[in-house]
């Protein structure tokens, strides 16, 4: 079985299972692909065994040459995290600056480290000897939230502007960190000096130079691209411009030592803004009321790799035999992943200073919003063969399962509750506007 194989059967199977989940089901698209994906798994293990068809080794296999956790980080988390940050209110995300700069940064080292002693911990106690440094490096692949997934979930609730603006944010700015954090961890388990990684401040000059620069490096380009958006009137044309900016600052940023993540990020942003406003459309006589090709396009493209990616996830669930010794522990470090989360969100809230009320709400809207993803499963399939390499292969899906199913499903109606108040006097301000506007 060769990778187009292995792209022609999961493009296969993601129409299948979601068209059955839009007409029977009525799951968010990402849950309801990651859960069918499952379903699909079960259902051709239990074949396996039961049957002896003798599928699985020739599965695995193919999975293995299709490379997919470098597929994910090479190119397609470019093309998502760009796609997502074209939908986003600039503006709004600007009033929530600091608050998305501090948990993207400070709160990424917080997750990871309360994560890594509480797992090191817990393994301890059941006897593995697993050390503090591989724990840590789990913390930080688990440390980044999911973009995609957050976005799609918050765009069935309605919730006031700042308050999505921050929690997109987030979710979109910390990838490039927690990638940074994971090498650096990656660093401490082949025996560099903790001292020359993180001593005097050098972790915290590692991430700035990664978000400063991966963000530089978006910004110039994104100017080019809307530059030349600007005076071209084919939208074939202008669509392939799209491409070429989220693709060559990617890998821009990659040559150049900075975070490509936040490059893909801020190209996305800057662009976006110019497709919103329209001014690019000026000179090509078209409408700017008018639904521009660009985002249409993007959006299409997100939902077609979202379908992928989460039936990727739950193809890579075969690669894997597991114990249920192993299942257990794993199910035992979700309450830890969401103690993590907290502490992570809590600390920088509370330094705000903001009302009590305020930090508390805020910190129970992004703790549960804090959902894993396609990032974390892609960097916890780079790590090198060790002896407790599948045990964290396990715990990393088990969160990830758990963040997206679980808190995916319930974050609707958390956010309906703790924001009636604002989202309905939001809602009476437009009914209002629209009437007085109606009557004018």
């Amino acid at each position: 079985m060769v990778s187009i194989d292995i792209v022609a059967i999961v493009l296969l199977l993601a129409a299948l299972i979601g068209a059955v989940n839009d007409r029977c089901v009525r799951l968010p698209a990402p849950i309801g692909m990651l859960l069918g994906s499952l379903v699909v798994v079960l259902v051709i293990v239990v074949a396996d065994r039961v049957l002896r068809l003798h599928i699985m080794q020739p599965i695995r296999r193919g999975l293995a040459a299709a490379d997919l956790p470098h597929v994910f980080l090479g190119w397609l988390l470019a093309l998502l995290l760009f796609a997502g940050s074209l939908q986003v209110d600039l503006p709004a995300l600007r009033q929530s600056r600091r608050m998305i700069f501090v948990l993207a940064t400070v709160g990424v080292i917080l997750s990871a480290a309360v994560f890594g002693f509480g797992l090191w911990t817990l393994l301890a106690l059941t006897g593995r000897e697993v050390s503090l440094a591989w724990c840590f490096v789990l913390g930080a692949i688990l440390a980044p939230t999911d973009a995609v997934v957050v976005e799609t979930l918050l765009g069935r609730t309605r919730l006031p502007v700042p308050t999505r603006s921050a929690i997109i944010g987030e979710s979109l700015f910390n990838d490039g960190a927690g990638v940074v954090l994971f090498l650096v961890a990656l660093r401490l388990t082949e025996g560099a000096p903790a001292g020359q990684l993180i001593g005097h401040g050098r972790l915290a000059i590692a991430m700035s130079e990664q978000l400063a620069g991966g963000a530089a490096v978006g910004f110039l380009s994104g100017l080019l691209a809307a530059w030349t958006i600007h005076r071209v009137a084919d939208d074939a044309v202008r669509i392939i411009v799209s491409l070429a900016l989220v693709v060559g600052c990617y890998r821009l940023a990659i040559v150049c030592h900075v975070s490509g993540p936040i490059a893909a990020v801020s190209a996305g942003l800057l662009l976006g803004r110019t497709l919103h406003r329209g001014g690019e459309r000026e000179e090509t006589g078209v409408a700017a009321s008018e639904p521009d090709p660009i985002l249409e396009f993007w959006s299409l493209l997100s939902r077609v790799l979202n379908l992928g990616l989460f039936l990727g996830i739950g193809a890579e669930v075969m690669a894997l035999v597991v114990t249920w010794w192993q299942l257990a522990t794993a199910a035992a470090t979700v309450p830890i992943a969401l103690v993590a989360r907290m502490v992570s969100v809590a600390v920088p809230l509370a330094g705000s200073g903001r009302p009590v009320r305020t930090v508390a709400r805020q910190t129970a809207v992004l703790t549960w919003a804090g959902m894993r993803g396609g990032i974390s499963i892609a960097l916890a399939l780079t790590l090198p063969a060790f002896r407790y390499r599948t045990e964290l292969l396990v715990i990393c899906y088990a969160v990830v399962l758990f963040s997206i199913v679980v808190l995916g499903l319930t974050l609707p109606g958390l956010l309906r509750r703790l924001y009636a108040d604002e989202v309905g006097a939001a809602v009476g301000a437009e009914s209002v506007t629209r009437v007085s506007g109606s009557s004018g």
